[in-house]
């Protein structure tokens, strides 16, 4: 990126954090980041299409038939009441919060094909979220006011995927503001970019998010790929962080990511021919250990005397036929769904707390049934503090079908100057992530670090996979020379003594 760019990419930032301040202690940042992130997705439409309406007006020399004709052929279709420039235009408008939400109606139906559903989230005229009248008034006012000092003209920001990193950098904040809740709509970013790099996209590739957040995971691995020519899949149960997702798509020039609404466990909406959908390419952050997570199963079966009980046979895609997990620990559930969503030569990579690697009952079952079939391709420790609102410690597991080799590599990357400490969040630096990747595509062991364990090896262990099982990172304590301190401690004295025998001698020259 270039200085000129990285300080558009400031300026747009500032203003957009500023415009927080509107909500700032009046509604919690979980809420209020819709309302946002809408408001920057509106006024990136209505910039681009401002300046595309001149540049054909230009063009045609005011014919506005052919004009109208151009116009109905860019990515996204805008009446005049749906731009912002009209909604700032009636930012005094006591019923302004029902206009914004009319001009979101008429985008969508414009729009149909790709917008449709995106808003139906978001009420800027709810009393319940935004105050009464007068206090919902004053805050969309102001909103407009901040949103109306950007400038998001595609010949201002230029070619740079400025709009779209802003879109990024907001939720990012938003989720380290919202703390517990911000993890269940954003991966932290470095972390993206190392399953992005383990999971190795390529071209024409089938990718595949199925608890999808708002979307930045499957951008990053989307990344990966140069001229960007993959298959995009997602599924997010929480309507707001989908409809999030949907517009972090199109700011970021993916408009044909196929992003659905609902339960990826009880409802998976990705199908061909009535059966789960093949990806080459699987990433994931789950919600951790998630409780009730098959209650979308119960269906008429809930019965207030007798608590409803999983079974393998109410899912009709089978998948939880290697063992149904806990109740109260969904993390087995969304591997499962994965793994029978993988198709051959499939890749994935997913995060996970360390608890499946180590517990018993029907998870060390599912567990076993993994590793007999040799889909476990590696188990990597990262550093405790990375994740927004948990301190819980997490793993990737790295999953590969076909697989030739019968070995597992297992990685600690949590020690000591593998990440960096932060105040409230540790982060992983790009150092750190090469060599995670780096050990991961060498496949060896090294001290302190790595270990490939046989298949044999993790049967003897009785299929625990904790890390430290297998890779001994414990750092011996350095020996103490007690006579070297003695020594050290003589000579520091003797210094002082001398240094106070000096300034002695010095006061009694001074007369003192």
């Amino acid at each position: 990126m270039t200085d000129q760019n990285e300080n558009i990419q400031g300026k747009i930032n500032n203003i957009l954090w500023q415009a927080c301040d509107t909500f700032r202690g009046k509604i919690d940042s979980s809420i209020y980041k819709d309302y946002i992130l809408v408001m920057l997705f509106v006024k990136y439409l209505s910039d681009t299409y401002k300046e595309k309406l001149d540049e054909y007006k230009d063009r045609y020399k005011g014919d506005e038939e052919r004009v109208k004709r151009a116009m109905s052929r860019e990515r996204f279709v805008l009446d005049e009441i749906s731009t912002f420039d009209y909604l700032y235009s009636q930012r005094n408008n006591s019923e302004i919060g029902m206009i914004i939400n009319k001009a979101l109606e008429h985008l969508e139906n414009e729009n149909t094909g790709k917008l449709r559903g995106v808003f139906r989230n978001i009420d800027f005229n709810s009393e319940a979220i935004l105050g009464k009248s007068k206090e919902r008034n004053a805050m969309l006012k102001t909103l407009l006011e901040d949103f109306n000092k950007l400038d998001l003209r595609p010949s201002v920001v230029g070619h740079d995927d400025i709009i779209g990193n802003s879109y990024q950098y907001m939720i990012e904040r938003f989720a380290s503001d919202a703390g517990k809740k911000g993890g269940e709509f954003f991966t932290p970013s470095m972390v993206s970019e190392l399953l992005a790099r383990l999971v190795k996209p390529q071209e024409n590739d089938r990718i595949y998010d199925p608890t999808c957040g708002s979307g930045s995971l499957l951008i990053r691995v989307v990344n990966q790929v140069p001229n960007r020519k993959v298959a995009v899949y997602g599924q997010e149960r929480n309507g707001q962080t989908h409809s999030l997702a949907l517009m972090n798509m199109y700011l970021h020039g993916i408009d044909d990511a196929k992003i659905l609404w609902g339960d990826t466990l009880s409802n998976p909406l990705h199908l061909e021919d009535g059966k789960l959908m093949k990806f080459q390419v699987i990433v994931a952050n789950p919600p951790f250990s998630l409780d009730k997570w098959a209650m979308g199963f119960s269906g008429d079966k809930a019965d207030d005397d007798k608590p409803f009980k999983m079974e393998a046979s109410l899912d009709p895609y089978r998948r939880f036929e290697w063992g149904v997990p806990p109740s109260s620990k969904g993390d087995y559930a969304f591997v499962q769904h994965m793994l029978y969503s993988l198709a051959e030569n499939g890749r994935m990579a997913v995060i996970l707390p360390h608890g499946v690697l180590f517990r018993g009952g029907t998870e060390l079952k599912i567990r076993q049934k993994i590793v007999d079939l040799n889909l476990l391709d590696a188990v990597i420790g990262l550093p405790p503090g990375l994740f927004f609102g948990t301190s819980i410690p997490a793993c990737v597991m790295v999953f590969k079908k076909n697989r030739k080799r019968r070995e597992v590599l297992f990685i600690d990357a949590s020690g000591e100057g593998r990440y960096e400490k932060g105040k409230n969040q540790n982060f992983l630096r790009e150092d750190d992530i090469k060599q995670i990747v780096d050990a991961y595509d060498k496949y060896l062991s090294k001290e302190k670090y790595s270990y490939v364990a046989s298949i044999d090896e993790i049967k003897t262990n009785e299929y625990n996979l904790n890390i430290p099982r297998y890779v001994d990172s414990f750092e011996d304590e350095v020996e103490i020379d007690m006579e070297q301190i003695k020594r050290t401690i003589a000579s520091l004295k003797k210094q002082i003594e001398d240094l106070e025998d000096e300034m002695e001698q010095h006061l009694k020259l001074l007369g003192l």
